[in-house]
């Protein structure tokens, strides 16, 4: 069994880090897969109830990979944990199966009580280097961190949420996105190809459809004055192109 789950992450290796060229150079260069390793036997000593032996042996790896899991921390299969440095996963973490992982992440925990206080990770989450999730809440299955956000509630299956603290949007058009990059590949650091910030989206959405609003009462003010009806004195239009500029 331990034997095969090493097989699998170093497969999910080679399949989404382009840098890595041999099985044995997984093996032997790459920290996530000996945090992993590690992880799972201070795992089974936690669940024996053997808690010192498990958190020595969880220091043990942070000392050796730079990236600290405790041992009461749930892991899937084929989680990638890429570079790892600086990488924090608390005691009631639960990570899905096919999460990819960058450095510097922390799933962190907001409260003082044994319940559960830190985040579960849907299947195939990405998670991008620097960000921070915080709090016993969900993030759905195939959801994207954006680098150095902050997420502080739920996250919805296939959403990308971005900024501090983090905000998303998905929409019919977002879920074919994500279809489609699922049969391209892998998206890197949580990020995909004219990704915006969801924030910047909204503003731009409503910039444009106020100015539709302007050209349209400009229409209706222009058949009233045909028809000899008088208008007030027009309020003058949105300058629509720079409020665009400005959210850019």
């Amino acid at each position: 069994m331990a034997f095969e789950r090493l097989r699998e992450d170093i497969a999910t290796i080679r399949e989404k880090d382009p840098a890595a060229r041999s099985s044995i150079e997984v093996l032997l260069c790459y920290p996530g897969v000996h945090a992993l390793v590690i992880h799972r036997l201070s795992h089974l000593l936690w669940r024996a109830g053997l808690t010192v032996p498990a958190r020595w042996l969880s220091s043990l790896a942070r000392w050796l990979t730079g990236i600290e899991i405790h041992p009461g921390a749930q892991i899937g299969r084929r989680v990638f944990i890429d570079h790892g440095m600086g990488v924090v996963i608390g005691e009631t973490a639960e990570v899905g199966d096919d999460c990819t992982i960058y450095q510097g992440v922390t799933l962190g925990g907001t409260a003082l009580d044994r319940a559960k206080r830190h985040p579960t990770l849907g299947r195939g989450v990405v998670v991008g280097a620097g960000a921070k999730v915080l709090g016993p809440f969900t993030v759905g299955a195939g959801a994207r961190i954006g680098s150095n956000s902050v997420v502080i509630k739920e996250v919805p299956p296939g959403a990308t949420a971005v900024g501090i603290p983090a905000r998303y949007i998905i929409e019919d058009q977002d879920r074919r996105r994500e279809e489609q990059a699922a049969r391209m590949g892998f998206s890197a650091y949580a990020l995909t190809q004219g990704q915006n910030d969801p924030l910047a989206e909204a503003l731009h959405r409503l910039i444009d459809h106020v100015a539709e609003q302007d050209r349209q009462i400009e229409q209706l003010q222009q058949a009233l004055e045909r028809l000899g009806g008088c208008c007030d004195e027009a309020v003058e239009p949105l300058d629509a192109s720079r409020l665009n500029r400005m959210v850019d």
